[in-house]
Parts: C-alpha cells; sequence; structure tokens
C-alpha cells in the first residue's frame, strides 16, 4: 500500500490526519466523533488488526449459549464514515516522536496519533493454564468454551483472576453466577461446586453496593467466594490449582482472567511507564506532544472497561477537534462509567461510578431487574446503530 499522500481540501490546503490505533470502544467512538464533526475535511485513519468488532458481554452470550458467533459479530467493512478510511493491517512499529506508524499495509504518518490498542492477554504467564484449563477473556477463547460446557458433565469449577489489573471488573462475578444457570438448566448444579477465586476484596471495590448484592447473590446460590485469593499455577495431573498461599484447590473446570499486559508494539515504542501509558487524567494527552491514548492501554486510574474507554475517547476528540479547528476549550475526563452487571435468570443491575483523581470512587447501583436487561440490550443496540450504521437485532 504504501505511506498514503496527503489528501487536499476545498482550499487546496492540506487535510489534518489523525491516525488512530485500535477499533475498539475508543477507536470506534473517536473516529465517529471526528468525522460527525468534520466530515471529509480531515483525514482520519483507523488501523486495526482485527476483521470484526465484538461487545465484551457478546463473549459470555456465545460462551454459555445465548447467541451464535455469527450474531454478535459486527465487520469493519460495514464501518463507513466520511472522512474515515479502515485499515486492517497488524502495527508493527510506533514511534511517538514522529507520530509515525509502520503496518504490514504501509507507513502512516500523523499529525495528531491515537493509542487505543488495548491489553493483550497472556494466558501462558499462569503456568498450567494453557494446558490443563481454559481462557474466557478473548473472543476466541470465550467462543471455544461453548462446545467446552456443552458436553461438560458437571464438576468442580473455578472462575478465577490470576492478575491485576484486568478488563471488565464485574466479568467473573457474572460469569460464576451465569455458571450457576447453566448448570442449573441442564440438570447438572446439585453434583457441581462453583468457585470464584479474585485478588481483590470484594467483587468490584469501587462500588459497595454493587459488591454487597454479588455477595448475596453468591451466598444464595451457593457459590464459595475466596477473597484476595490468586491463583499462581495449575497442576493438570492432579488437576488442583495452586494459590498464593500454597494451599491447592481441586478443579474439573477451570475458566481463568488471564494476565493483562500492554502490546509489545506499545512497549517497545518508549511510552509506558509501569506497564501502561501515562495520560494527563483530563485530556488523555500523553507527554508526546500531538498523541492521545485511550482505553486500556493507558494508567488513567479508570477501571479497563469499553464504557470508560467511550467516555475517554469523547474527551479526546474534543481535545483534538479544538486542535485541528486551532480555537476553542476543550473538555475535561470526569472519569465517570455506567456499566452492566448480569445476575443471571434475565436479571441485570447498573452500576454508575465516578472515578476522579485524588478521590475515593462515587458509584450507585440500580436494580437488579428484568427491566435493565432491556436496558443493557439498548446500549448494544444503541452503538451498534452510532459506529456501524445498522440494526442489530
Amino acid at each position: 500500500m504504501g505511506r498514503p499522500r496527503p489528501r487536499r481540501g476545498p482550499d487546496s490546503v492540506r487535510k489534518m490526519r489523525v491516525v488512530v490505533l485500535g477499533a475498539g470502544f475508543g477507536g470506534l467512538e473517536l473516529t465517529t466523533r471526528l468525522s460527525e464533526q468534520f466530515g471529509n475535511d480531515v483525514d482520519v485513519v483507523l488501523i486495526d488488526q482485527s476483521d470484526d468488532f465484538v461487545f465484551g458481554f457478546s463473549k459470555l452470550d456465545v460462551m454459555f449459549g445465548r447467541s451464535l458467533p455469527e450474531q454478535v459479530r459486527h465487520p469493519y467493512r460495514d464501518f463507513v464514515k466520511p472522512g474515515v478510511q479502515f485499515v486492517r493491517s497488524t502495527i508493527r512499529a510506533i514511534d511517538p516522536d514522529t507520530k509515525r506508524v509502520e503496518t504490514d499495509a504501509g507507513t502512516f504518518d500523523a499529525d495528531i496519533l491515537v493509542v487505543a490498542l488495548g491489553a493483550d492477554l497472556h494466558p501462558e504467564a499462569t503456568p498450567g493454564l494453557v494446558e490443563s484449563g481454559f481462557e474466557f477473556y478473548t473472543v476466541a477463547g470465550a467462543f471455544a468454551l461453548r462446545d467446552v460446557l456443552a458436553d461438560f458433565a458437571g464438576g468442580r469449577v473455578i472462575v478465577a483472576v490470576t492478575s491485576t489489573p484486568f478488563k471488565c471488573p464485574p466479568a467473573p462475578s457474572e460469569t460464576a453466577l451465569l455458571m450457576h444457570d447453566f448448570l442449573t438448566d441442564r440438570g447438572l448444579r446439585d453434583r457441581s461446586h462453583i468457585s470464584l477465586v479474585m485478588p481483590l476484596p470484594s467483587p468490584i471495590p469501587p462500588s459497595p453496593d454493587a459488591s454487597k448484592a454479588l455477595l448475596a447473590a453468591f451466598a444464595e446460590r451457593g457459590i464459595e467466594w475466596h477473597p484476595q485469593t490468586l491463583v499462581r499455577q495449575l497442576d493438570g495431573e492432579r488437576r488442583v490449582a495452586i494459590l498464593g498461599d500454597g494451599t491447592e484447590m481441586p478443579f474439573d473446570l477451570f475458566l481463568g482472567v488471564p494476565a493483562h499486559r500492554v502490546p509489545v508494539v506499545v512497549a517497545e515504542s518508549g511510552m509506558t511507564v509501569d506497564g501502561w501509558i501515562p495520560v494527563d487524567p483530563n485530556t488523555l494527552e500523553t507527554r508526546f506532544p500531538g498523541v492521545y491514548a485511550v482505553g486500556d492501554v493507558t494508567s488513567v486510574g479508570t477501571p479497563k472497561a469499553g464504557v470508560f474507554a467511550e467516555g475517554q475517547a469523547a474527551v479526546a476528540a474534543d481535545g483534538i477537534s479544538a486542535v485541528i479547528r486551532g480555537a476553542g476549550e476543550s473538555a475535561h475526563y470526569d472519569g465517570r462509567g455506567i456499566c452492566y452487571l448480569e445476575f443471571g435468570n434475565d436479571q441485570v443491575a447498573k452500576v454508575d461510578v465516578t472515578f476522579t483523581s485524588g478521590q475515593a470512587p462515587q458509584g450507585s447501583l440500580e436494580g437488579p431487574s428484568p427491566a435493565l436487561a432491556a436496558d443493557k440490550a439498548e446500549f448494544g443496540t444503541s452503538r451498534i446503530r452510532r459506529w456501524f450504521g445498522r440494526t442489530w437485532p
């Protein structure tokens, strides 16, 4: 493909080029906003190595047999916006000083660069997890578990977090609750035991109300809760998980949240400090002029979840718009995010949390209720309408 040449605007003035790396919540929202504001007057390039977008909650829907894989994939070929070019390619190098990006599709030079590449998952970082357990955080891992669970005859199930930080803090709790429903529906619950193992003191520390409701749900369903506990490794021959204190927990099925790290190409770029990209918590700007970072790849201080990446993208887009116009005040990130929490049996809760730098998180809980299940569905369908311009049944 080679290096794209600058295009010319209506007055033969070189268009400003914004290159966005990663087409998750952050990349999709940011490029959508720039397209809405500038259309073809700005040259926006969105780069991702995947063919399609999948919501995090859709992975659990497929895993537990509630949806088919093809129903939850949203092809990037449908992401068509004025002024935006989508490039499917693997990113090989990022130079934040020159804002140059090397990819398998060629070299891209940016006036403004946005890194929204998320976190990569490393199940191999926990000895024995690849050989003896399953991870359910990648699309491939969750989709493969659909067949594994369909053949599961019941037994000792461990849902465990193997490292911090990790994406979507509610997901391990949701998985344990949905596993209860899954086994109950198949008449396997009486012969099964479910344990949830997490290194955190509560299921969702930023929201005491949500944690309290989850603990009550665990007790009601007979799910064993192990807080402040880390799985160190799996012994596949003896079918036991070895915990941080050396004690052991037997399992027939181990579902692990693997270690999270920035993508290698980000680590090699020199942008990270202590493993993640530091940004201004108000503007999402990095220490490199003209370079922003949003979402899981940052150390901004909010949970690693799509809804926070979306909120950060909105602020970054506002700041970029001010730069393009050469005037105007940009918004400041408020650290707020609303996420939905599955309790099973079509009961969904809504957690509203705000993270303010230097202060304790403030949050509230609504539900769980069947009505909020409809809210959650609309959350997904509204974004597919906005980003991909189509209805998602």
